[in-house]
């Protein structure tokens, strides 16, 4: 079947999130750093907001649980931007790249919807979607459950089987090809172009 669509998601693919780009600075111990991240500001409590739960629903709920850890919670999506460091350069070449061909180009993404307008309005390539974008937040769905993949389907009237879903999560990565989609994860050194060459596509 020849490729027709090429699905991106952003976190770690085409942008540099991480909370520790904040946390390091903030609390200056790596120790406590990572205590904090690994049992009271875990990623699943942040999955909780990428599936739609508010930022304000899941700070309360996290200080009411850890409220020696009040202003550590607190200071979490207050400075949420900081942990945004950069787009991933040569990842987003690619997508660059892939505009100017027949390819078309969508996001699937894990992330809040109340997060996710500020990487829309500083990060230009998001326009390059044209609007065909699924996020998480919005949808109340979280990869790895299939619907949010159903929901990109429908909604843009597209094939699996036509589709390249790049992501770095593996969990991710195993639904997508369940479900019919070319992968590719996305690691440390993964050249992208090369990836979408031995998928037959070409930049």
């Amino acid at each position: 079947m020849k490729i027709k669509n090429i699905i991106f998601d952003f976190g770690g693919v085409l942008m540099d999130w991480n909370p520790r780009y904040f946390f390091k600075e903030y609390f200056n111990d790596d120790q406590k750093m990572e205590y904090f991240l690994e049992n009271i500001a875990q990623s699943e409590w942040n999955d909780e907001q990428d599936k739609g739960r508010s930022l304000a629903e899941g700070t309360d709920i996290q200080i009411r649980k850890f409220p020696e850890w009040e202003k550590e919670i607190r200071a979490y999506y207050d400075n949420w931007a900081v942990m945004l460091k950069s787009d991933i350069p040569q990842n987003v070449e690619v997508l660059r790249k892939l505009k100017n061909t027949d390819y078309h180009l969508f996001g699937l993404t894990n992330w809040s919807a109340e997060t996710f307008p500020y990487a829309l309005e500083n990060y230009d390539f998001f326009q390059l979607f044209d609007g065909k974008i699924v996020v998480s937040g919005t949808e109340k769905l979280i990869k790895p459950d299939p619907k949010i993949w159903h929901v990109l389907l429908e909604r843009y009237h597209i094939q699996a089987n036509e589709s390249v879903f790049i992501d770095d999560n593996p969990k991710n990565i195993e639904m997508a090809k369940s479900l019919g989609f070319h992968t590719i994860q996305v690691q440390t050194n993964t050249n992208l172009t090369e990836e979408l060459d031995q998928l037959g596509v070409k930049i």
